[in-house]
């Protein structure tokens, strides 16, 4: 990587850090340039504007989503234990010291919501690709026979995320200690809901936590 490429991804991660904290909103050009010791005009040298630089954050906050969460739970066999390892990573991500603040995507898609444009655009496209890819998931969890033929796969996705979001408010916000078990919790009584009538060769009735999905444009 070169130099430039590499103050690139330097003000992209500081950046991130920032906007986890702070919202994209309140990202300030002048405290991002000061904190990496970098002039205003050096610092849109790599960008071309504040848009440009808010669009390649949240890419940025989108790829590193998917190096840690989606691609480990493709190391796990087919079905119910990638949902689990799915799962268990979102909240490891939401945890992450890397953003201090919580999930940056998630901070997005709050302030975003009423706010159209380009911006609103690429993140909506990325929540439906998450929604698609968990839907996906136990789609594969029912060829398999870890889930009920008759479960509603766009259902499972919605309380999965609704889950996730859950979880991220009480241990963000509430700061509740018990939050993840609560979400662990919330998950098992989802999969088993979900379990076939007449169980066949799978994972036990217990899961360990979740984690776990299919990301249909990368594999």
């Amino acid at each position: 990587m070169n130099k430039g490429n590499q103050t690139r991804a330097s003000i992209l991660a500081a950046a991130t850090n920032l906007a986890s904290k702070d919202g994209l909103a309140g990202l300030s050009i002048g405290s991002l340039a000061k904190d990496l010791g970098l002039s205003k005009s050096g610092l849109f040298g790599h960008f071309g504007s504040k848009d440009a630089l808010l669009m390649a954050v949240t890419e940025a906050a989108s790829e590193r989503f998917v190096e840690l969460v989606m691609r480990p739970a493709f190391k796990e066999p087919a079905g119910r234990p990638r949902l689990e390892r799915l799962f268990e990573n979102w909240l490891d991500w939401s945890e992450s010291r890397e953003f201090p603040g919580g999930c940056p995507i998630m901070a997005a898609t709050l302030e975003l919501d009423d706010q159209p444009g380009p911006l609103r655009d690429y993140l909506l496209s990325q929540q439906q690709r998450w929604l698609d890819t968990i839907a996906q998931a136990a789609r594969i969890s029912i060829s398999v026979g870890h889930m009920d033929e008759a479960v509603d796969c766009e259902q499972v996705a919605f309380e999965f995320n609704a889950i996730g979001f859950g979880y991220h408010f009480s241990q963000r916000f509430l700061r509740d200690s018990s939050a993840r078990q609560k979400a662990r919790t919330a998950f098992r009584t989802l999969l088993q809901n979900c379990a076939p009538t007449s169980p066949k060769d799978g994972p036990p009735e217990s899961p360990r936590g979740a984690e776990a999905t299919e990301e249909t444009n990368d594999e």
